[in-house]
């Protein structure tokens, strides 16, 4: 790892012959160095990096430490994050490290084979999401996290499931997180669809497939979808469907739904927390209005 100044172990500047009492005496306010953790020194007096709280954190966990949590999903470029302010530390079970300062230390007997990234010895991404997870009280993050570490491929739902099963069996806000997420949810808001759907008393749905008419042109790539019926269900925000070319597109994408003979219902997201049983009654209603026609000659690829 490269920074801007270096951070270094107190004891490692003793062995290059810098006395202890100089070392405490640059670190005292308004000295010329920061001691950053006990033992772990910046040298210069500037705030720390985000790099160099990284650095300083695995040096105060020392030998077969590895980053984990937020700080490891954001070196994988992940960005849909809770903020936790600090950096999180796996080590070995049997190591005696406490948390210290802005270094949460947790012991694990499953420590996993590191990923390097940036240079930074970095727990693989499905390990990192549940360890964050674990630490996050809101589902709305939890559901976050996952949904964009699958739908950015960098894990399987399947390996979250793994992760959870062997770190957090009896934590029911994980594996209620992680349902829509095994059932195709691209979101937070296609979660709360899920969740609704399964309320809701309808055969099967499938989440985010690709729609084919009979030529085998593309039709769209419904949140969700009744192949039974051939009921596509539209989660649109206003927000992102509302100006430029995202508005021109989901005219065009209604257009070809039109066009294939598919029934539609499009509904924001903050009506599926809001009004649920109003969108389930309308979700059921167009579900009866896809039924009561023939079935349109379109497939799923």
């Amino acid at each position: 790892m490269t920074s801007g100044q270096a951070v270094v172990e107190a004891k490692r500047l003793e062995e290059l012959g810098v006395p202890r009492r100089t070392i405490w005496r640059r670190c005292e306010p308004g000295g010329v160095w920061r001691m950053l953790l006990p033992g772990v020194v910046l040298l210069g007096n500037g705030e720390p990096t985000e790099e160099q709280r990284i650095e300083a954190g695995l040096i105060h966990a020392r030998e077969s430490s590895m980053l984990t949590g937020v700080s490891a999903l954001r070196r994988y470029g992940l960005k849909k994050l809770p903020d936790f302010g600090d950096v999180h530390v796996l080590v070995p079970a049997g190591r005696a490290i406490a948390s210290t300062g802005f270094v949460h230390v947790e012991r694990t007997r499953r420590l996993p084979v590191p990923r390097i990234r940036a240079g930074v010895p970095t727990a693989p991404v499905p390990r990192a999401v549940i360890d964050a997870a674990r630490r996050t009280p809101e589902l709305d993050p939890i559901v976050a996290m996952m949904a964009e570490a699958v739908q950015e491929r960098h894990c399987v739902p399947r390996a979250l499931a793994v992760e959870i099963d062997e770190r957090s069996r009896f934590d029911a806000r994980l594996l209620r997180g992680l349902a829509p997420i095994l059932g195709g949810a691209h979101s937070v808001a296609e979660a709360d669809a899920w969740s609704l759907w399964a309320r809701s008393g309808l055969p099967a749905f499938r989440w985010n497939v690709k729609v084919f008419d009979a030529t085998g042109r593309f039709v769209a790539k419904p949140d969700g979808w009744c192949d039974e019926v051939g009921f596509a269900w539209e989660v649109d925000s206003r927000g992102y469907h509302s100006g430029g070319d995202q508005f021109r597109a989901t005219l065009a994408r209604n257009a070809r739904y039109a066009a294939a003979g598919i029934v539609v219902l499009q509904t924001l997201p903050s009506r599926i927390r809001t009004e649920p049983n109003l969108v389930l009654d309308e979700l059921r209603a167009a579900f009866r209005s896809a039924q009561r026609r023939p079935r349109p000659d379109v497939h799923i690829g």
